[in-house]
């Protein structure tokens, strides 16, 4: 089964599409891109809060840790279930029942009076979290033309990266009152537009209803953005596939069979890549370094700010780059990026170089995670598993992404305990480095592609292509 995203980029060029049509992606797109958002101010906004929750409540350094792990531990159980849901509901309903739970956690959070009330609250925003981020690259690549997919796809990381910038602001804003339920607060207005998008906004994505036997709709859905002629080859192209193929596992069994298991294998290594190569505590770590420049950013809601504004500007940059050059060459550049930079990171630690030269190592860490692995991941998990299996797909990635994170912030102080500081920053750069080999051997451009030139790519790239070609000789 092929649904617009798949057919337009082969069959349809995207100088057929309209202008209107064009605009009416982006909007939608835009609005399902919302949830990015939610996941990124959900995530920052704590950072800031902390500090004056700890104050009202005297809480002790678990508990402060608790606050904040526990959003990983109920995004893990979120991005698990995501895939199911949205498979028998829709994406449509499924990232609307997400904006709902994103609204019961905040006003819990909100009302708060104790701990443990708290705690119930970051576990439910770290349901919705969870599922949002499995959710949405899915839904996202559904509803978007091939010639254009990889920026819509980027939108999420990108609104992950406005979310926290825009939650840092929010803390800063409300620092002067204290009032850390101010800062929960803010994040009922974009969860109460996502809802609403998804209730009045946003169709339901093609793939899906063309899969659930809605054709009409669908018919409707691709003529509106596409006119009649597309929509008629995207309907005849699926009846085709229909008559064909076999109906096929759908779901988590699907996952583990042999001609998607490529999918799946680089699907999750790269989500373990993308936290084990110590994103997220160099980020931690940074209001140390910052400080030790002597630089009047010792103040941890400025550096966040900062640090923030520079993930965000790269994930900018790399929307305007994944499309032209493509994502293998994103992750390469990038992963080669970081391996050199937390390299000499770690080598300033361990021979003491200048602070300032470790805060501009640690820049450009951040500069080029931002720049290519933090979003093209997120459009990789998009692309590169079959529709049956899409939402499940992107689940099981995500999942592992969530699990990764929550390995690496618990386990980086102990580590770097035991082996120091700067050795620790070395091992990252192991990681990246096996993550630089892993892709040029495994991962295959996806750019302006359609599922089935993919999955010959990914099928040569593991050896599976290769190995059926000469099955069919022996036969002949």
């Amino acid at each position: 089964m092929q649904g617009f995203s798949q057919v337009a980029g082969v069959d349809g060029p995207l100088e057929q599409i309209p202008a209107a049509g064009k605009r009416k992606v982006v909007f939608w797109a835009s609005v399902i891109a919302v949830g990015g958002f939610l996941f990124g101010y959900d995530t920052g906004v704590v950072s800031g809060a902390l500090l004056y929750i700890s104050a009202e409540f005297d809480l002790n350094s678990v508990q402060q840790g608790s606050i904040v792990s526990v959003l990983l531990i109920g995004a893990m159980i979120g991005a698990m279930s995501a895939g199911r849901i949205a498979d028998r509901l829709g994406r449509r309903k499924a990232l609307g029942i997400e904006s709902a739970v994103f609204i019961v956690g905040t006003l819990i959070a909100v009302a708060a009076q104790d701990y443990w009330l708290l705690l119930i609250a970051r576990l439910v925003l770290g349901l919705a979290v969870g599922a949002a981020s499995a959710t949405v690259p899915v839904y996202l690549s559904e509803i978007s033309p091939a010639p254009i997919r990889g920026r819509i796809l980027s939108m999420n990381q990108l609104m992950i990266t406005v979310g926290i910038v825009v939650s840092y602001l929010v803390d800063f804003g409300f620092s002067g009152s204290e009032s850390w339920r101010a800062m929960f607060a803010v994040g009922l207005v974009p969860a109460v537009v996502l809802c609403l998008g998804m209730v009045f906004v946003v169709p339901e994505s093609y793939a899906w209803l063309l899969a659930h036997g809605h054709v009409d709709e669908a018919r409707k859905l691709v003529t509106s953005v596409a006119g009649g002629e597309l929509a008629e080859r995207v309907i005849q192209r699926f009846r085709q596939d229909e008559g064909q193929t076999p109906r096929q596992v759908t779901g988590v069994r699907a996952l583990l069979a042999a001609p998607v298991r490529p999918a799946l294998i680089v699907g999750v290594t790269l989500a373990a890549i993308q936290q084990f190569g110590g994103i997220n505590t160099i980020i931690y770590f940074a209001p140390t370094i910052i400080e030790n420049t002597g630089l009047t950013a010792s103040n941890s809601i400025f550096y966040s700010v900062f640090i923030g504004l520079v993930n965000l500007i790269m994930t900018v940059v790399s929307i305007g780059t994944v499309d032209r050059f493509g994502r293998r060459l994103l992750l390469v550049v990038s992963l080669l990026g970081m391996l050199v930079a937390v390299t000499l990171l770690g080598l300033s630690f361990i021979i003491e170089m200048s602070p300032r030269l470790s805060l501009v190592f640690m820049v450009l860490y951040i500069a080029s995670f931002a720049g290519g692995l933090g979003p093209v991941f997120w459009v990789i998990v998009g692309e590169i598993f079959p529709p049956q299996s899409r939402a499940a797909g992107s689940s099981a990635a995500t999942t592992v992404n969530w699990f990764s994170n929550f390995v690496v912030s618990q386990a980086f102080l102990p580590l770097a305990g035991v082996l120091g500081q700067g050795q620790t920053f070395l091992v990252f750069g192991v990681i990246c480095l096996l993550g630089l080999l892993f892709v040029t051997r495994f991962v295959p451009e996806t750019k302006n592609r359609g599922y089935d030139e993919i999955d010959t790519a990914l099928r040569n790239r593991f050896g599976h292509g290769r190995r059926a070609d000469a099955a069919a000789g022996s036969a002949e």
